[in-house]
C-alpha cells in the first residue's frame, strides 16, 4: 500500500545563516523522506523561514531595510546550503506568505469558537529607554525554576522551564540593559489549562508509539501539580502589542499573534502553497486540492524538531491543531543537539564551530558528512558529537575502504576482459553471497524506517565486510593471471558488482549524490528498494571512474580554525576636523581620583563613579564603562576628566563631568574601552594642558 506522508523540520528563524544544527536536522529529516520515496511513497517535504516577530522587525531596522526586505535576502541565500547538502524539501515557503497570513486567522478562529480564547490585561514588561514593549526574547534575568542566569523570557536553556517573562528574577532588557517596567495590556490567551485541552493533550501524548520514551518522560513532568495546585499546563499568551512585524489577528486592531502560535501553521502553509501551485499533480499526479488533501483519512504528518522546542511542539500545536478542527501529528521526532570533540559546545571564536558553508567552500563533500552523521544517529534525543579523528575514520576506513573499493576492485576486469559486460549468471558461492545481501533487506529497511541510521550503517558496512572477504578468498587478481579462467574471472567480478549495488541502493537515502554516480556507471535506471528483487544479469556497465576521494586531515585543520583576528587600522577612526589652541583650551582637563566605584541599579552599561578633582568636595559621575571594568578595579586609582561640562540630569541621579577613555569607532567589530590613567606622581586638581 503507498503511504501518504508529510513532512517537514523546525522552521529556521529568518535572522541569520543556517549552523550546523540545521543541517543536522535537514540531513536526518532527509535521509528518512529518501527512505520512504524509495519504497514507493508519496511525501511532501516541505519547510519554510520563520520570518515574524519583533527580532526580526529590530534587526530589519538596524539595517536600514523593511521587514519583507529582510527575510527576503536571508532566503535567497537557503538554496546554496540546501543544494550543497543534498537536502531534497519540495517546497521552501515562507511564513509571512499570504496562506500562513490566511490559515493562521483561520485556525485562531476556531479556537475562538470553540472557547478557548480568553482576553485578559496583563502587566508586561515595557523598556522605559526603548519606548516599546519587550518581546520575551528581549528580556533576560535569572530563571525562576533553576536560577539560571541570562536566560530568556519564555523558557530556560540550562533546566527547559517555560514560564512567563515577569516571573523571571532581576530582568533586564536585551535592548538597552536597563531594568523593564511593568505596563498594563490587553492579551490574548490559548486556554491550554482547559480540561479538555488537558484530558486531549494527556491522551495524545500517551498513545503507544506516538513519542519518544524520553519525551514522554517530560512532558509527564509538564502536567504534574505540587501539593499546594501549582504547576500544570498553563494557559498560553498568543497575542504581542504593535510595533509587531507578524499577522494582525481579526478583530483586534494593534494585536497580532506571537510568533509561535503563526510559526508551526507554516507548515501548512508551505504544504498548500506547494498544492496550489500544482507540485504534487507534476510529481506524483495528486490533482487533489490542499484540502482535500489534509481531509484523507490516511495522511501521516511528521514533525522533526529539535529538543529545545519540544513543548510547543507536542504540547501547543497538537491541541491548536485539535481544538481548531485539523489533524494532529502522526508523530512529532526530537533529536539533540550536535557537539564536538566529545560534547564540547561549538565555538567559532575558539575553533570549534562547524561552519556548514565553509565545509562546502573548501571543497569537502557533503556526503561526508551525511555519512558520518547518519552513523551517529538513532532514534532517541541524544546529542550527536562531531571527533575529528572518528570522522577521517569512519569515511576513510568504512565508506571508502569497506564499499566504495568493492567497485574499483572488479570493474577494471570486467571493461577490459570482458568488454563491459556481466556474466548472466554466477556460481553457488556467488549466488549465497547476493541472497545473503538481499535477505537483510527487511532488517535495513526496518531500521531506516525507526530512525536507526547508526545501526543501518554498521548493518550495511557488516554487509561490506562479508562482500569484502569474498572478493579476498577469490581473488580476482590471481584468476586474471590464469590461462583458461576467464569464465570464473567474469563470475567473481559480476559477484562484486552485483553485491555493490545492492549496498548502492541500501546506502542510497544516505548517500544520493554517490548513488547518482554508481547508477550512471551500472547504467541502470534510480534505485529503490524493489531493485534489490532482481540481478542485472548479462548487462553491460559504463566505464569505471573514481568514486569519492579520501579525507585529507589538512581540509579538518582548516575547517576548525579558528578566525584571524580583524585588521585593526591604526588609530580606529579618521582624525576630526582640525581646531585651534583657543578651541582646546575652553575644555578644562584635571586629574581625578576615583574615590569610590558602584554598580548602577537598572543599567548594565553604567558605573557610577565618585571622584575627588582636587575641589575640596567630590563630584558624582556616571560613566558607561561597566562591561570593561568591575568597580572594585577601579577604587583608588587616577584618571582624567572633563571638569567644566555641564551637569547631565539622568534618570538614575545627575552626572557632573565626563571621565576620559579611548575605544575603538567600531566596538561590535573591535570591542574594548579603555580608561585613560596617568603617570605615578600627578595629583588630583591637577590641570591637562
Amino acid at each position: 500500500m503507498t503511504r501518504q506522508l508529510f513532512v517537514t523540520t523546525a522552521l529556521p528563524y529568518a535572522n541569520g545563516k543556517f549552523h550546523i544544527g540545521h543541517i543536522m536536522e535537514y540531513i536526518q529529516a532527509d535521509i528518512w523522506v529518501r527512505f520512504q520515496r524509495m519504497r514507493g511513497h508519496q511525501v511532501h517535504f516541505v519547510g519554510a523561514d520563520d520570518a515574524h516577530g519583533a527580532p526580526i522587525m529590530i534587526a530589519a531596522e538596524k539595517a536600514g531595510k523593511t521587514p519583507q526586505q529582510f527575510v527576503a535576502d536571508i532566503a535567497a541565500g537557503r538554496k546554496e546550503y540546501l543544494d550543497g547538502f543534498h537536502i531534497s524539501f519540495d517546497n521552501w515557503h515562507s511564513t509571512d506568505g499570504v496562506e500562513n497570513h490566511e490559515l493562521a486567522q483561520d485556525i485562531y478562529r476556531g479556537l475562538r469558537d470553540n472557547g478557548l480564547i480568553e482576553v485578559r490585561a496583563i502587566e508586561q514588561f515595557f523598556d522605559p529607554e526603548k519606548g516599546m514593549f519587550l518581546p520575551d526574547r528581549f528580556i533576560k534575568g535569572e530563571c525562576p525554576k533553576c536560577g539560571a542566569k541570562d536566560q530568556y523570557g519564555d523558557s530556560c536553556e540550562s533546566c527547559g522551564a517555560v514560564y512567563s517573562p515577569t516571573e523571571l528574577k532581576n530582568p533586564y532588557s536585551a535592548l538597552s540593559g536597563a531594568t523593564p517596567v511593568l505596563k498594563t495590556s490587553d492579551h490574548y490567551f490559548f486556554r491550554l489549562s482547559d480540561p479538555r485541552c488537558v484530558e486531549f493533550l494527556q491522551n495524545w501524548t500517551t498513545e503507544p508509539g506516538k513519542l519518544q520514551p524520553e519525551v514522554l518522560n517530560k512532558i509527564k513532568e509538564w502536567f504534574t501539580k505540587d501539593e499546594e495546585g501549582q504547576g500544570g499546563l498553563g494557559d498560553w499568551d498568543i497575542s504581542r502589542d504593535a510595533p509587531y512585524f507578524g499577522i494582525e489577528i481579526p478583530d483586534a486592531p494593534g494585536k497580532f499573534f506571537y510568533v509561535w502560535l503563526d510559526a508551526p501553521i507554516g507548515y501548512l502553509a508551505s504544504l498548500k502553497n506547494w498544492f496550489d501551485k500544482g507540485g504534487p499533480a507534476a510529481k506524483y499526479g495528486d490533482t487533489r486540492s490542499f484540502a482535500e488533501f489534509m481531509a484523507s483519512p490516511d495522511i501521516e504528518q511528521y514533525h522533526f524538531i529539535g529538543k529545545d522546542i519540544t513543548y510547543f511542539h507536542t504540547l501547543f500545536w497538537p491541541a491548536t491543531l485539535h481544538f481548531s478542527g485539523r489533524r494532529t501529528p502522526t508523530n512529532v521526532f526530537v533529536h539533540g543537539f550536535m557537539t564536538v570533540n566529545n560534547g564540547e559546545k561549538m565555538s567559532k571564536s575558539r575553533g570549534t564551530g562547524l561552519d556548514p558553508l565553509k565545509y562546502l567552500s573548501l571543497g569537502m563533500n557533503a556526503e561526508w558528512l551525511r555519512y558520518y552523521i547518519a552513523a551517529k544517529l538513532n532514534s532517541h534525543v541524544e546529542d550527536v558529537d562531531f571527533n575529528r579523528d572518528d570522522f577521517t575514520a569512519r569515511v576513510n576506513a568504512d565508506l571508502i575502504g569497506k564499499y566504495v573499493n568493492i567497485a574499483s576492485r572488479a570493474a577494471g576486469f570486467i571493461a577490459k576482459r570482458f568488454g563491459g559486460r556481466l556474466s548472466a549468471d554466477v556460481g553457488v558461492e556467488g549466488r549465497v553471497l547476493l541472497d545473503t545481501l538481499r535477505a537483510h533487506r527487511d532488517t535495513v529497511t526496518g531500521l531506516y524506517e525507526a530512525r536507526e541510521f547508526g545501526k543501518v550503517l554498521r548493518e550495511i558496512m557488516a554487509l561490506a565486510d562479508r562482500v569484502n572477504e569474498y572478493v579476498d578468498q577469490n581473488k580476482p587478481w590471481e584468476i586474471a593471471k590464469q590461462a583458461g579462467q576467464d569464465a570464473v574471472l567474469q563470475d567473481v567480478c559480476t559477484v562484486c558488482i552485483e553485491a555493490f549495488r545492492l549496498l548502492t541502493i541500501y546506502l542510497k537515502p544516505v548517500l544520493p549524490a554517490l548513488a547518482a554516480q554508481v547508477e550512471a556507471f551500472l547504467q541502470v535506471e534510480p534505485l529503490d528498494f524493489h531493485a534489490t528483487e532482481r540481478a542485472l544479469g548479462a548487462h553491460a556497465i559504463g566505464s569505471y571512474q573514481h568514486l569519492m576521494q579520501r579525507v585529507d586531515p589538512k581540509l579538518l585543520e582548516e575547517l576548525f580554525a579558528a578566525p584571524e583576528p580583524e585588521k585593526v587600522i591604526p588609530g580606529g577612526e579618521d582624525i576630526a576636523p582640525e581646531i585651534k589652541i583657543d578651541d582646546f583650551t575652553k575644555v578644562d582637563l584635571r586629574i581625578a581620583r576615583i574615590v569610590k566605584a558602584e554598580t548602577v541599579d537598572g543599567s548594565t552599561k553604567l558605573l557610577r563613579l565618585t571622584l575627588d578633582a582636587g575641589e575640596g568636595r567630590t563630584r558624582n559621575v556616571f560613566s558607561g564603562i561597566a562591561s570593561a571594568y568591575k568597580p572594585e578595579d577601579l577604587e583608588g586609582k587616577l584618571t582624567v576628566m572633563v571638569a567644566n561640562l555641564a551637569p547631565r540630569k539622568m534618570k538614575f541621579g545627575v552626572s557632573e563631568g565626563m571621565v576620559l577613555a579611548a575605544s575603538h569607532a567600531d566596538e561590535k567589530a573591535n570591542p574594548g574601552v579603555f580608561v585613560l590613567e596617568p603617570f605615578p606622581g600627578a595629583q588630583p586638581g591637577m590641570r591637562v594642558r
